[in-house]
C-alpha cells in the first residue's frame, strides 16, 4: 500500500504535536502545513515541512490524501466539509464541532463523498484512563463499579486566546469536558438516564471557566465529572467505587492506591473514633487487619495508536477506534450539560 500523505491545517500547539504522533505511526506521513499566521508557517518550515499559501492549494494538491484540522473550534465544520467535498479524508481535532447538528452535516458530506472522517480523541490512550477502564470492564480489582469521579483541575484560568470566546467554541466544557465525557462514555456500556450540571463563571468570561456535572446511567452507575481552572488545591484525578473496594488515582503520574476488603480474614468490627465533639463507628476507617492496599499498576492499551488505526481504516483493514456515533453521543451529552446548567434543572435523556 502507498504511504498516505497528510497535511496539517492549523500549526498551533496541537497541530505541531501531530507531527510527532504521525511520525510514530506507520502507513502515513506529514507532507505539508497550512496556517494563516506567518510565525506558524515559519515554525513549520524550521521543521523542514513544506507549506501552502492557501487552503485551496491544499485541496487542489492531488498528492494529498488527508488533512488534519487543528484550528479554532468554530472553523471545523466548514473546513471539514470543503476537504471532504474535494475528495480528502479528514482527521479533526476535538471538539469536532460546537453542536451535534454541525457534526451531522459533516457526516452527511463524508458519506456522499465516500471519504473517512475521524475525530482525534487522543485521551482514550491516557494511562490513567486505561487503568480505570480496565477496572470498570473486568471487575477484577474492585468488583462491580457503581460510581466514577473524573476531574482535571488547575489554577491558571482559561488560556489567553480564542478559548475565551463563545462564538469560537471556547470554555472548559468544550475544551476539557469533551475529553472526560468521551472517556466516560467509552468505558460505560449503558444509556444515560439523567444529567445535572453547574457551570462556573468566576473569572468573568462569557464562557465557562469550569463545570461540575452529575450523570446517572440507566444501569444505575453514577458519575461526577469536574473541570476547574481556579483550583489551587486539586482533588484526585480519579476516584472510583466498586462493590469490592475503592480506587484513587491522584494525578497523571499514576500515584494512588486500591483499597479492598480482605476476604481471607474475618471482618473486624470498627472501634469508635473521636470525631470533633462526638464519637462515630460509622465513619471510622476500616481496620488494617481486614483490608488490603494495592498500588496502581499501569495498563497497556489493547488497541493500536490513533494514526496507525487511521491509516488502517483508509486501507480498508480496520474499523475506526473513535467512531463517529460515539463522538455524536458525546456532543449530545455536552448539549445536555449546557441545558442543565443554564436552566438549573435535571435533564432527562
Amino acid at each position: 500500500m502507498r504511504m498516505k500523505n497528510l497535511v496539517i491545517v492549523g500549526f498551533g500547539g496541537m497541530g505541531s504535536y501531530h507531527v510527532e504522533l504521525v511520525g510514530a505511526a506507520s502507513g502515513i506521513t506529514v507532507t505539508g502545513v497550512y496556517d494563516v499566521a506567518p510565525d506558524r508557517v515559519a515554525a513549520a518550515e524550521q521543521k523542514g515541512l513544506p507549506t501552502y499559501t492557501s487552503f485551496e492549494a491544499v485541496l487542489a494538491d492531488e498528492e494529498v490524501d488527508a488533512i488534519l484540522i487543528a484550528t479554532p473550534n468554530d472553523s471545523h465544520k466548514d473546513l471539514a466539509m470543503q476537504a471532504l467535498e474535494a475528495g480528502k479524508h479528514v482527521v479533526c481535532e476535538k471538539p469536532v464541532t460546537i453542536t451535534s447538528a454541525d457534526l451531522e452535516a459533516i457526516l452527511a458530506v463524508a458519506k456522499a463523498a465516500n471519504r473517512t472522517f475521524m475525530v482525534h480523541q487522543n485521551r482514550r490512550w491516557d494511562s490513567d484512563f486505561l487503568i480505570v477502564r480496565d477496572m470498570v470492564q473486568k471487575e477484577a480489582q474492585i468488583g462491580n463499579v457503581f460510581h466514577i469521579e473524573s476531574r482535571v483541575q488547575g489554577a491558571n484560568g482559561i488560556p489567553g486566546d480564542w478559548r475565551h470566546l463563545k462564538a469560537q467554541g471556547g470554555g472548559m466544557v468544550l475544551d476539557w469536558g469533551v475529553h472526560l465525557l468521551d472517556q466516560l462514555l467509552f468505558m460505560t456500556d449503558s444509556p444515560i438516564k439523567s444529567v445535572s450540571a453547574n457551570l462556573s463563571f468566576i473569572l468573568g468570561d462569557e464562557v465557562d471557566d469550569g463545570f461540575t456535572s452529575f450523570i446517572t446511567f440507566e444501569s444505575g452507575v453514577t458519575a461526577l465529572i469536574e473541570v476547574g481552572t481556579t483550583n489551587y488545591v486539586k482533588l484526585p484525578r480519579w476516584y472510583v467505587k466498586g462493590t469490592e473496594g475503592t480506587a484513587v488515582i491522584h494525578d497523571w503520574d499514576l500515584s494512588g492506591e486500591i483499597m479492598a476488603p480482605d476476604r481471607t480474614v474475618a471482618k473486624v468490627e470498627p472501634k469508635p473514633i473521636q470525631a470533633g465533639q462526638g464519637l462515630t463507628k460509622t465513619m471510622a476507617p476500616p481496620s488494617e487487619e481486614s483490608t488490603t492496599r494495592s498500588p496502581i499498576t499501569k495498563v497497556e492499551a489493547d488497541m493500536p495508536g490513533f494514526y496507525d488505526n487511521f491509516a488502517a481504516v483508509l486501507n480498508g483493514d480496520a474499523e475506526p477506534i473513535v467512531k463517529n456515533e460515539e463522538v455524536h453521543r458525546v456532543l449530545r451529552l455536552i448539549e445536555a450539560i449546557f441545558e442543565a446548567g443554564e436552566q438549573g434543572e435535571v435533564v432527562y435523556m
